[in-house]
């Protein structure tokens, strides 16, 4: 992800900068940070260290991971609560931490990827290896990652593991580089279609802008009514469903949100109800 995630811009620099001047962790060999920051916290990490905060209030992980990513690898093994203190940066985009005197804000523009196994074993759903866990354990496992937050992940994959001949394969596979091309396409796409509102990115549009940037078919509003009454998707979920197919149809320089990109975008949006409902 790091490696085709959009050029920063000016601005971006030097947000970012401010930040880590705060606790100091700007370099003499780079005063102005120009990549996109990548934090990787480990689980035993504190909530005030995660979302910031302390007797002098400083910058937590999901600030200094601003306009870069956030990485929470084994998401279940963090600490609930510290989990659940991401909620409202993720929505929001800021952190404002209040004192007795004084509250402070500070921005938190993170791409948020985690990664988990689907019970303690790891072999939950596998066709590979059969899962030494309970009903009781897996339930009790997945369910320390709740509902809201899964909610306000926008994309769900899961992942199989792959067999011998799937690493041997000479299949030519798309480069990191060519894919930052069109991404990086795509992004000045969106830049241009905003312009005039000061966003980025898609995913800033608030439910407002949705309805006015992405206009669907009226064979796309009945994909999108089946997918919302047979997964029982929240409000939430149609919008980030409405916001990733906007994505996927700039990946490929569509001006028009088509009925393949709804599709895609809705296949992402069905882990929650594979482990989670059960």
């Amino acid at each position: 992800m790091v490696t085709i995630l959009p050029d920063m811009n000016l601005e971006e620099m030097l947000e970012v900068t401010k930040i880590y001047s705060i606790l100091g962790l700007n370099s003499t060999e780079e005063p102005i940070i120009t990549t996109r920051p990548f934090r990787n916290p480990h689980h035993t990490v504190t909530q005030i260290s995660l979302v910031g905060g302390g007797k002098y209030p400083r910058p937590g992980e999901v600030s200094l991971a601003n306009y870069g990513i956030l990485f929470l690898d084994e998401l279940p093994e963090f600490n609930k609560s510290s989990l659940e203190s991401l909620r409202g940066p993720l929505e929001d985009r800021k952190i404002s931490i209040s004192r007795l005197n004084t509250t402070i804000t500070y921005p938190c523009k993170f791409m948020l990827i985690a990664s988990m196994n689907p019970c303690k074993c790891g072999y939950y759903g596998s066709k590979e290896k059969k899962c030494s866990c309970t009903s009781e354990q897996i339930k009790k496992y997945i369910n320390r990652v709740s509902g809201p937050l899964l909610d306000r992940i926008d994309i769900h994959i899961e992942v199989n593991p792959i067999k011998y001949s799937q690493i041997e394969t000479k299949q030519k596979i798309e480069t990191s580089k060519d894919i930052k091309i069109r991404v990086n396409r795509a992004r000045k796409i969106q830049i241009e279609r905003y312009k005039k509102i000061n966003i980025f990115s898609n995913s800033e549009l608030t439910p407002q802008l949705i309805e006015k940037f992405c206009t669907i078919t009226n064979s796309g509003k009945k994909i999108l009514e089946i997918a919302i009454d047979k997964l029982g998707l929240s409000m939430r979920a149609y919008h980030k469903i409405l916001k990733v197919a906007r994505t996927i149809a700039d990946l490929e320089a569509s001006e028009k949100i088509e009925e393949k990109h709804l599709a895609e975008a809705i296949q992402y949006r069905s882990l929650d109800r594979k482990y989670w409902q059960k």
